[in-house]
């Protein structure tokens, strides 16, 4: 995985203004939002008490930002990038040169892990193939 120059500049901010470690950043100039990954532990310190960590980030950056935790174990981390949508049940299977995620999420909360326009889905299945080879990431 690389990162571009943007991106290095991103997580140099947001580390510099939380305290907080990040291992990635994803923008979507779409949407006018910036991902981070974020090491495992730290989501408190990067959100800062009553979010005044991460609207600072937001005011330096002018954009809406989002914050998924790290995990080593792929299931957890596919379970992170999808909050807050409530998953029931990650179960990881072989497929060609990846893996796929199958994920089992109630049907209250099944909006949620789709998000506007696929939003959320799509953040998972990115930042999972990124960091885990996660090729695919279905709802079930």
């Amino acid at each position: 995985m690389k990162l571009d120059s943007e991106c290095m500049r991103n997580i140099a901010l947001l580390e510099s203004l939380t305290g907080a470690g990040a291992r990635d950043c994803i923008v979507d100039d779409e949407s006018g939002t910036t991902v981070f990954v974020v090491n495992e532990g730290e989501m408190g310190l990067a959100i800062g008490r009553n979010g005044k960590n991460i609207r600072k980030v937001e005011r330096n950056l002018g954009s809406s930002v989002e914050l998924v935790e790290y995990s080593e174990d792929p299931e957890t981390f596919v379970r992170n990038a999808l909050k807050p949508a409530e998953v029931s049940s990650v179960t990881l299977e072989e497929a060609g040169d990846g893996l796929l995620a199958r994920v089992d999420v109630e049907d209250e909360h099944r909006g949620v892990a789709i998000g506007k326009e696929g939003k959320n889905i799509d953040k998972a299945k990115a930042l999972g193939e990124r960091h885990h080879k996660v090729k695919d990431v279905v709802l079930e």
